[in-house]
């Protein structure tokens, strides 16, 4: 593991301004969805995405496996085909399932990401090695790459790689050594050992839907992962964290 300046020093600094979770969604703009990620885009900032692995062998973006809480309509991804799924669902808003190579070529690099590996009945391996195939040619400075299963992470050496841990998994972070940072449920961060850990190495919080809740992990953060809040707020103080921030 490394320290957590060299961290800084190598990724994208729009990072530690804070992470869009799921895009910059709201009420009019669907999670994970093109308008999320376009909002996220034109502002600015960062964002967060969570990919499956088609039964075809796509990558597409959406939290869940089953497809039912964003569009309406019962359906698992690893078991359909993306043209199943183009075909037949919507997201609430309106829009497509998105994939990952149309949200690459809609951000244009125009702003960091970062990746959310989700795995699904053992296919680690396979959608590791689809995602990075297509990550592979993109600024690594402007990528990182976040599981709460360590196996995919390993496939992304020279990525930023961070180990998501819960508090249902919290014995998860006995593997934070093998990754370049973690990314940790806020409520973590009232740990001794995790206060400790947070002041060699690199740490994100996820996720932040206050600013009462940002407060609280300020101390023990280097950026964060949050939705449906003031960002503004948090953006001004991870500037105050960071004075050379813009």
């Amino acid at each position: 593991m490394i320290s957590k300046e060299k961290v800084i020093s190598k990724i994208d600094s729009r990072f530690l301004k804070g992470i869009c979770h799921r895009g910059l969604h709201n009420s009019c703009y669907t999670e994970n969805g093109i308008n999320a990620f376009n909002n996220a885009i034109n502002n600015d900032m960062a964002f967060e995405y969570d990919v499956h692995l088609t039964l075809d062998n796509e990558v597409v973006i959406c939290h869940d496996s089953d497809l039912y809480r964003v569009t309406g309509k019962k359906g698992i991804i690893e078991e359909l085909t993306l043209k199943e799924i183009k075909d037949n669902y919507r997201l609430h808003d309106g829009s497509e399932i998105p994939t990952l190579k149309e949200v690459i070529d809609l951000n244009n690099g125009r702003v960091p990401m970062v990746c959310e590996i989700k795995t699904r009945n053992g296919n680690g391996f396979k959608i590791a090695k689809q995602v990075f195939e297509i990550l592979k040619p993109l600024d690594r400075r402007m990528i990182k790459i976040i599981s709460f299963d360590p196996n995919p992470l390993f496939k992304f050496k020279g990525f930023q790689r961070e180990l998501l841990v819960c508090e249902k998994r919290k014995y998860m972070f006995m593997f934070r050594h093998f990754f370049e940072g973690v990314d940790l449920e806020y409520t973590l961060c009232k740990r001794k050992k995790i206060q400790r850990f947070s002041k060699k190495y690199f740490v994100n919080v996820y996720t932040i839907e206050s600013i009462d809740d940002y407060e609280m992990v300020r101390p023990y953060t280097s950026t964060v992962t949050f939705q449906l809040c003031d960002r503004f707020q948090i953006i001004k103080r991870q500037q105050e964290k960071y004075p050379n921030l813009k």
